[in-house]
C-alpha cells in the first residue's frame, strides 16, 4: 500500500486513547485514509454509527472541511467518554453516549460511516433515508470476495449483496488491503 506511514495527529491521539481504554477493535489505517479522502469531498453533516473509541471519527475529522460537522454515537458509555476526550476542544465533532438510533432525526447526512457487525442496523432499508442525495455510505470490515454473489463464511453475504444491487445507490466494493475491503455507496 502506498501511503505515508505517519498518521494525522488527531488519529494518533485516538490510538492513544483507545490503548488506554483497552480497546483494540478500531478502523484500520487503510480504511481511515479512505474515510479522510471521502470526508474531504463533503459539506454539511457526517455521521458514524458505532464510535468505539473514536479512531474512525478521527480519520473523518482529519479530512473534514472547515464548517463540516461530524456526529457519532457509541452505546458503551466507557468508550463514548474515551472518544469524547479526543474531541473535547473540537466544535466540529460531537460524540454522543447513546445508541446510534439517536442520530436518526439529525440527518440527512452527507457521509455516513457504518459498522456492518450488526447487519440489521447497516441494511440499506435501515439507512437509505438518512443520506442526502449524492451522499456517501461507507462500511468496512469486509473480507474481499472475487465471486458473485459474495460469499462470507460459506454463505451468501446478504448485506453486501443488498448494497451492491440496490437501485437507490451506486455502490462498489474496494479492497483497502489484501485481507480487507470496504463498501462505498453513493445515493442516486
Amino acid at each position: 500500500m502506498s501511503a505515508p506511514p505517519d498518521v494525522p495527529p488527531i488519529v494518533a491521539r485516538a490510538f492513544d486513547v483507545s490503548r488506554r481504554a483497552g480497546y483494540v477493535s478500531f478502523c484500520r489505517n487503510e480504511t481511515g485514509r479512505l474515510l479522510a479522502a471521502l470526508a474531504a469531498t463533503r459539506h454539511g453533516t457526517m455521521a458514524e454509527f458505532g464510535t468505539g473509541c473514536g479512531v474512525g471519527t478521527a480519520w473523518l475529522r482529519s479530512g473534514a472541511r472547515d464548517g463540516a460537522m461530524i456526529l457519532t454515537a457509541e452505546l458503551d458509555q466507557k468508550l463514548a467518554v474515551a472518544a469524547q476526550e479526543i474531541f473535547e476542544d473540537d466544535p466540529q465533532v460531537e460524540v454522543l453516549s447513546a445508541d446510534w438510533s439517536t442520530l436518526l432525526n439529525k440527518g440527512p447526512y452527507s457521509l455516513l460511516f457504518l459498522d456492518p457487525s450488526s447487519p440489521e442496523d447497516a441494511g440499506v432499508d435501515a439507512v437509505a433515508d438518512l443520506v442526502e442525495p449524492g451522499g456517501i455510505v461507507v462500511m468496512d470490515d469486509f473480507t474481499p470476495c472475487e465471486m458473485w454473489p459474495p460469499i462470507t463464511m460459506g454463505r451468501v453475504d446478504a448485506l453486501r449483496e443488498a448494497w451492491l444491487t440496490d437501485p437507490r445507490f451506486t455502490a462498489v466494493e474496494v479492497m483497502v488491503a489484501p485481507d480487507a475491503s470496504a463498501l462505498i455507496a453513493t445515493k442516486n
